[in-house]
């Protein structure tokens, strides 16, 4: 089965994974600036992550995040903006398809209501049996099953 990373993206990224053999795996990664860093650092910091990350699970064969269309100010969304654009990018050199979902269907799917809040996105997961440490997790996790569950059924 082809294995999938389903993406959060932020300064608090969560991320999920189901590898080739159909484990989930899932948590968050911090990519606040740090002091005395360049404005770009983080973003290195994030392209070399999902290079270990490819690397640790044997391989990606698809990357889906979470379509953000509105943003809580400013520097989320520039933030969002150049986590996208190293994602597409990356994802573009590995020749890994990739694919946006808006966060109403991700929502929706998870737990019936396109407007569910974090506490519920982080219950709807600790019903599926993981115990996401905050709502990116939860949210990666979400959309994970979104693609398992409407996508794979279309392709066979």
């Amino acid at each position: 089965m082809p294995s999938i990373l389903a993406l959060d993206l932020g300064t608090e990224t969560g991320w999920a994974v189901r590898d080739r053999d159909g484990a989930v795996t899932s948590g968050t990664e911090s990519f606040k600036p740090q002091r005395f860093e360049g404005g770009g650092m983080r973003y290195l910091r994030f392209k070399r992550w999902l290079t270990d990350l490819k690397q640790c699970t044997d391989g990606i064969d698809q990357v889906v995040f979470e379509e953000v269309r509105r943003h809580a100010g400013i520097d989320a969304a520039h933030a969002y903006g150049g986590f996208m654009g190293q994602l597409t990018a990356w994802c573009e050199h590995h020749q890994i398809p990739y694919q946006g979902v808006p966060v109403g269907t991700i929502k929706k799917h998870a737990t019936g209501k396109g407007n569910a809040n974090k506490d519920q996105m982080i219950a709807a997961m600790q019903l599926r049996g993981h115990a996401p440490r905050d709502d990116n997790e939860a949210d990666a996790l979400a959309l994970l099953y979104w693609v398992i569950e409407t996508q794979e059924c279309q392709h066979g």
